[in-house]
């Protein structure tokens, strides 16, 4: 029997997940992965300016908004299935339960691979705690003592996707991946996300950016891979390896 090729992105946000990993998890999608996203949140307090400037907007109206334009993103991505934990934001609540829960999310999806924020992010310090709250979260997964008879975790690697001010972040990608194959994909995601429009030409011009680094890493004009599109990751832990 084939093991099922899983995947699971936890964002911070309800959106971050489209500008940084959604070429990632529709290609995925398209090489037979079930791709799961966990919005901790849905962004409404601190990520949603535009929405907060019209006239009458409350906060359970931003939300609703706000879900509604992630769940577009997500069909547009073809997303085997997205959750949201609606934990606040700005700051995130991150206590016992969020982590029981995701937990168990981590479990019951069995992934083959994770994917969450920079480690570091002084703009934001959502994203960088999602992401320590995110290894805590695995490590449990994989505490044999931990709901003792459940399915223990193995050893996903975690993908951190790039912030928005990579320089300021200590985030080094050493992973490129080629997603001009879904770009259209992406692209019609990104602009599902109309509570922060001022964010589409700049992620379109991060993904042509990480197309000119790729095919400079892959041989440059001396064979190296034609992508146009392509999104940058770096991993945490060790890749095993049969051969280089």
């Amino acid at each position: 029997m084939t093991k099922k090729k899983t995947a699971l992105v936890v964002s911070a946000h309800a959106a971050d997940f489209v500008w940084r990993a959604g070429g990632a998890i529709a290609l995925h999608q398209q090489h037979g992965y079930e791709v799961t996203i966990a919005c901790l949140s849905y962004g409404e307090r601190g990520e949603s300016a535009k929405l907060w400037k019209q006239e009458g907007m409350t906060l359970e109206k931003v939300k609703a908004d706000r879900r509604k334009e992630a769940e577009n993103a997500a069909k547009a991505l073809d997303v085997h299935d997205i959750q949201f934990f609606d934990l606040g934001d700005y700051p995130l609540d991150l206590g016992p339960e969020a982590r029981d829960k995701t937990v168990d999310l981590i479990r019951k999806v069995q992934p083959s691979f994770m994917m969450s924020h920079s480690m570091w992010d002084p703009y934001n310090t959502d994203h960088m705690n999602t992401t320590k709250f995110v290894l805590e979260c695995r490590m449990i997964a994989q505490a044999w003592g931990h709901n003792p008879g459940e399915k223990v975790l193995g050893a996903p690697q975690l993908y951190l996707f790039e912030p928005h001010q990579t320089e300021q972040m200590g985030w080094k990608p050493d992973v490129f991946l080629d997603i001009t194959d879904v770009w259209e994909k992406k692209k019609a995601a990104i602009e599902c996300m109309q509570g922060q429009e001022h964010l589409w030409h700049f992620y379109t011009n991060v993904a042509e950016n990480r197309g000119n680094h790729f095919r400079r890493n892959s041989g440059g004009q001396s064979g190296g891979r034609n992508a146009q599109f392509a999104e940058g990751f770096q991993s945490v832990f060790p890749r095993t390896v049969d051969e280089l």
